[in-house]
């Protein structure tokens, strides 16, 4: 009798799995690669909130992506630093401002800064992010050790940031502080003269100082000069400091 009660409990089983939607039954690493295709987060939060094995798999497609942006979605702390903190593997972070008013402040960018991709992140934009001041972006930027591209531009920084990206960011390539108006020319210098892989500096937006388009080797700047003619001299002036470190070692006002 209970061997009979047995094989119908296994057929009901068997009938209960077939009927089971095909979808319930795919593995996590394949749901995982089906999420990597979902752009939006609010979709990714829906699905996470099916059943605890769409969850598994939204966040194994975080894990999995080494490139977020934020731009064009209304994000908060909250928010954005939940999706970070899932993304270990993450390099490139996009946070720009976006037309829907992105809400970052400091206190997001000290989370993100606590998560376990920070460290190997090698591209950060936070271009037009009005909420946020020297003081998240210094404890992003001490912590983002193999940041190699940065964008700053149309932020309230000053040169506090400017000296904390010089000391804690030796693989700098390219930074662009455009309409940074309070970043002046000490800041710029200390980058030039500390960050050896240092490329580019874009500052447009913003007027360069007399001193720093007046360097020692006035030949090299002619040619540096006309070679930038189409670009402002502010950027003209630190594309010539950056190259001429690159010559002649550090630049001393």
């Amino acid at each position: 009798m209970k061997g009979g009660e047995g094989e119908e409990e296994g057929r009901e089983a068997v009938m209960a799995f077939e009927l089971e939607a095909e979808i319930e039954r795919l593995p996590v690493d394949l749901l995982a690669f089906i999420f990597s295709f979902i752009s939006s987060f609010k979709d990714l939060a829906q699905a996470s909130g099916v059943c605890r094995k769409w969850r598994r798999g939204v966040e194994e497609s975080l894990a999995r992506k080494e490139r977020l942006s934020f731009a064009g979605w209304k994000v908060d702390d909250e928010s954005t630093a939940r999706v970070v903190r899932a993304a270990y593997n993450l390099k490139e972070l996009d946070i720009s401002r976006s037309c829907w008013g992105c809400q970052i402040t400091d206190r997001g960018l000290y989370k993100i800064s606590l998560t376990k991709c920070v460290g190997n992140l090698l591209s950060i934009s936070l271009w037009g992010m009005a909420g946020i001041t020297d003081k998240g972006v210094i404890q992003l930027v001490t912590r983002a050790n193999s940041l190699q591209h940065l964008n700053v531009g149309g932020t309230f920084i000053t040169d506090d940031s400017l000296y904390a990206i010089a000391n804690s960011c030796p693989q700098i390539k390219t930074i662009i502080l455009w309409s940074c108006r309070h970043v002046t020319q000490s800041g710029l210098i200390m980058l030039v003269n500390k960050c050896d892989k240092l490329e580019s500096i874009n500052v447009w937006g913003r007027e360069a100082s007399r001193a720093t388009q007046q360097p020692k080797n006035v030949l090299l700047m002619r040619v540096m000069v006309n070679w930038l003619l189409p670009f402002s001299l502010g950027q003209a002036a630190c594309s010539f400091l950056v190259f001429q470190k690159k010559v002649g070692g550090g630049f001393m006002p």
